[in-house]
Parts: C-alpha cells; structure tokens; sequence
C-alpha cells in the first residue's frame, strides 16, 4: 500500500487495500469502484465544496427514505441505472416478456384477490379490465402462476402516497392463473404520474430541467415453479410521455392498447359499466436455469 498518495497511485493503493477480501465478487465488485470513482474525480476535478455538496446530498436522499418510500431507488431510477441492471440480468430467451424496472411504490404486501376482483377499492375513473395469460416460452400454460400487481390511481397516485384517501392495499392485488394459465381483473384505467419531486431526486431534475412524469402503467411481478420470475409493466398506448418515461423503462414489447368499448352486454360480462377500457397482455415465463 501506497505510503505516499498521489493523484497517479491513488487507486492503486485503495484497490490493494483489498487484497485480502476473502470473497473475490466483494473484491472485484470494490476493485472496479474504486477504480471507476477515482478516474470519475480525476476526470471533473470537483472542488470541495462541490465534493461535499455531493455527500450532503446523497445524505439528503437517505434521509427521505422511509417505510413507505425509497429515494435511492427512484436515484437509481432517473439515472438509468435501474432500468441498466434489469437490463443485463434479464438476457433471457428473445420469447420471453421483457421486464422492466420495480419502482420505488413496491413498499406494501399486496391483497390476496380472486380472479375477476377489483383492485380499485374506492371508485371513480373510467373502468377497466385486464385479461391474459402467462405461459411457458414454448406456448404451454402455466396455471398456479402467481401475479403481484400493482397500479396508481386514475388521479395518478398510489395508496402509500394518499394514506388519508385510498386504503393501504387499494390498486394492488395478489393473483393465481387459472387452467391455461389464465387471469383477469378489474381495475380503473391508470394515469400517467410525476414520480415525487418534494425530494432530492426532483432536485435533481428541476436543475436538469427534465420533465418527472411517467407514462401510464400497471405493475407486475410474475413467477411460476420452475421459471424464472419477470418483472414487467404493461403501458397503456396512448398515453402521454410513453415516448420520454423519465425513469427510461418503456419497452415497445410492453406498450399495449387498452381499448375503449362501449357495449353494455360485454360490459355486464366483466362486471363494470359502459364505456370501459379492455387490455390483453400475455406473460411469458423462461424456465429457470440450474444456478438459480
């Protein structure tokens, strides 16, 4: 180890440093760090006032962090990181759904439901069905699949943000595909949302002057035994900023049309009223691989 630091052996001397770390992921994951780090500093030259700016504001941003919120996640989010690491550890088969980032409203267990229940416990919106399947990469059903999802409202809020108007579990709901791998439910047609700004991360993008919004959307996490789970969205195709999420999670494969129909008779099938928004996304699973 360096005994003399300089701006030219600096990283050397922090990456042997851990020479003796006794689980070489832990070593190689903190060798490139550092490495990556120090080349970031060398390369901007932050000043010292610009250099604790930047720790007091990651401070800030864990400080915002609560039960029912996640700041470094929504960071990670508008810095495309989240949507970067999806992305590599989703090299799955070219017939398998696309997933897509969690988001940081993933905070509360979501409600055992039926198939046909409404996720919307107070009202209001235009109603909405969602109808699908999930299925093997090589087309075989899988019932007994489990669905978690998740929505904001038609106001574009999710129920841990309005914990004094929608109940704690509203716009969420626990599903298990039926024979062939079948599921629908009831809902409201989501909104599209700014993602909180009253933080850090909104900090961040007033001094970008990037927009916070995300286009409207609905939440899945789907597994099945034997399969490797997805995380995944579906978005609703013509809604705003589909083309500029601000999170960068919009996958084509995702984008689906949720219909408008205006037919009492294949409303009273689903249970709502006319006119009411009908949505088909299949789910396709790839089975999981030995390391997992």
């Amino acid at each position: 180890m360096a005994t003399d630091f300089t701006e030219q052996n600096a990283a050397d001397a922090v990456a042997e440093s851990f020479a003796e770390t006794p689980d070489p992921r832990l070593k190689e994951i903190l060798t490139s760090m550092v490495r990556h780090l120090h080349g970031f500093v060398r390369e901007v030259e932050p000043t010292l006032a610009e250099w604790q700016y930047a720790i007091d504001y990651l401070t800030a941003v864990g400080q915002k962090c609560d039960d029912k919120r996640q700041e470094f996640i929504l960071l990670s989010d508008v810095l495309g990181v989240s949507m970067l690491v999806e992305t590599i550890n989703a090299r799955r088969s070219a017939a398998a759904t696309d997933s897509t980032v969690l988001g940081p409203f993933h905070v509360v267990e979501s409600p055992a439901r039926e198939l046909g229940e409404s996720i919307d416990q107070i009202g209001g919106g235009p109603p909405c069905v969602v109808t699908g399947r999930v299925l093997s990469v090589d087309g075989t059903p899988l019932p007994g699949a489990r669905l978690d999802v998740w929505q904001a409202n038609d106001q574009g809020f999710y129920d841990v943000q309005q914990p004094d108007v929608q109940p704690i579990g509203n716009g969420r709901g626990l599903f298990t595909a039926a024979a062939e791998g079948r599921f629908w439910f009831r809902t409201v047609l989501p909104s599209y949302y700014p993602i909180p700004t009253d933080g850090p991360v909104g900090t961040l993008l007033n001094s970008t002057r990037r927009h916070p919004y995300r286009p409207a959307h609905i939440h899945f996490i789907v597994g099945a035994d034997g399969y490797t789970p997805v995380t995944t969205h579906i978005f609703v195709s013509d809604s705003p900023y589909i083309e500029t999420d601000a999170v960068f999670a919009v996958k084509k494969s995702l984008i689906e049309e949720f219909r408008e129909i205006d037919d009492p008779d294949e409303a009273a099938k689903y249970g709502v009223t006319s006119p009411f928004r009908l949505a088909n996304f299949d789910i396709t699973l790839e089975p999981a691989s030995s390391e997992e």
